[in-house]
This record gives C-alpha cells, structure tokens and sequence, in this order.
C-alpha cells in the first residue's frame, strides 16, 4: 500500500479526538480525525504544524515541526497587524 506524505495544521479539538487539516502545495485537500493521544506532546495544540504519512486511510506516522509552525504564527500575526493598521478608506469621513 502507497504512503502518501501531507503537511498537516491542527484545526481543533472535538473531545479526546483532533482534527487536522491535510494540505499539499499549500492548499487544504481534506482532513483526518484522530485520536488526541497520537499528536506529539509538543505539538498539542491548535495551529500545530506536522509531517503527516498516511498509508490507505490510516495515519501511519506524525512529525511536529516546531520551527514552520512558528512562522506560520508569526505570519499570521504579521497580516492581522498589517489589516488592523490600514489606512481609512477616502470615502469614510
């Protein structure tokens, strides 16, 4: 059986179950629910980023990727500031 290799983004929590988002080439192609015990301690938490293997429909083995998850974050947070601080559109008063 074929191992396909995705990115993975932690989406949320539904109880003890997680479910992640499955992205290749930067756009989200479908998602897996999984136990919450098979995420990697450290990336526990919603936004998380991952290598995620998947053979047939089962997760075969996840990898926490710390340093993309953070500039992820931080690019996020960057857009948001940079929306926030808009200048006023010529027609508002």
């Amino acid at each position: 059986m074929k191992t396909e290799e995705y990115r993975g983004v932690l989406d949320r929590f539904e109880g003890d179950q997680a479910v992640v988002l499955l992205e290749r080439n930067g756009s989200t192609i479908d998602d897996i629910v999984i136990s919450r015990k098979q995420l990697p301690e450290d990336g526990n938490h919603v936004d998380a980023i991952f290598v995620v293997e998947i053979e047939g429909d089962r997760l075969k083995h996840i990898t926490y990727l710390p340093d993309e998850t953070a500039t992820r974050s931080k690019q996020a947070q960057d857009r948001f500031r940079d929306l926030s601080e808009r200048p006023p559109d010529e027609n508002e008063g």
